[in-house]
């Protein structure tokens, strides 16, 4: 699903990014964690094509975006990629129901089309009843279930979420993590969850930590006696 391969990024002098090898299959749910600073929102940036690295490759279902530029580019993240941001990121002036549409809109998707998708979405977060209201006129859980649905709006390979339950309560943290394995359960996508969500990354499929620009720990489990390389269990006879 998501190869990535010996990305490295520098701002200026800064090397944060420093050869990030990773590979993520189709419908895991992954979450990204480590301190600040440690690379997690570049990296998560530039495997959903929002920045280039310096060197490297992301390949997503089977498309390497390093050949993509321009036009194809922006349409290869609208049709392949959903976000979701610590803030929502909605538009205030449009309603719930038109900002989920958005995505369909660029992608040129017919009008009754769009809206009929993303009543069915709405109806799935347990929004049926609010799509005519705007953002001001929604709660956090509610904005950031809103913001969910637009990632998914154009059925996308794989969604990002940077900190996405980081400006909820308890209570709307829970329904937001549950709704992620519910969401790939029913629809398939692959999540790629960058957080410090201790509890969020405890219950995820796989946990990758990160730490001064390199994969510290990529999640994947040892076989047993091989974890590290050269010891063998021996019981005395």
């Amino acid at each position: 699903m998501i190869d990535i391969k010996g990305i490295k990024k520098s701002f200026g002098p800064l090397q944060v990014l420093k050869g990030i090898d990773l590979h993520i299959d189709k419908g895991e749910i992954v979450s990204i964690v480590g301190p600040s600073g440690a690379g997690k929102t570049t990296l998560l940036q530039i495997t959903g094509t929002l920045d280039r690295p310096d060197s490297g490759t992301v390949t997503i279902d089977g498309i390497d975006t390093s050949t993509l530029s321009g036009n194809r580019l922006a349409d290869f993240r609208n049709r392949h990629v959903g976000f979701v941001f610590q803030f929502h990121q909605l538009l205030p002036e449009f309603t719930a129901a038109e900002n989920v549409m958005m995505p369909a809109y660029i992608a040129g998707t017919p009008a009754r089309q769009a809206a009929q998708r993303a009543a069915e979405l709405l109806d799935f977060m347990g929004l049926a009843d609010r799509g005519s209201h705007k953002p001001a006129e929604l709660s956090g859980g509610e904005k950031q279930r809103v913001a969910v649905a637009r990632a998914l709006m154009n059925n996308p390979a794989v969604i990002l979420a940077d900190e996405p339950s980081g400006s909820l309560d308890s209570r709307n943290k829970a329904e937001l993590h549950q709704l992620f394995f519910d969401l790939r359960d029913k629809f398939g996508q692959t999540f790629v969850i960058v957080t410090h969500d201790e509890h969020l990354a405890s219950i995820t499929d796989r946990t990758i930590k990160m730490n001064d620009g390199l994969l510290a720990d990529d999640g994947l489990r040892q076989p047993a006696g091989q974890e590290t390389g050269n010891e063998t269990n021996t019981t005395e006879p």
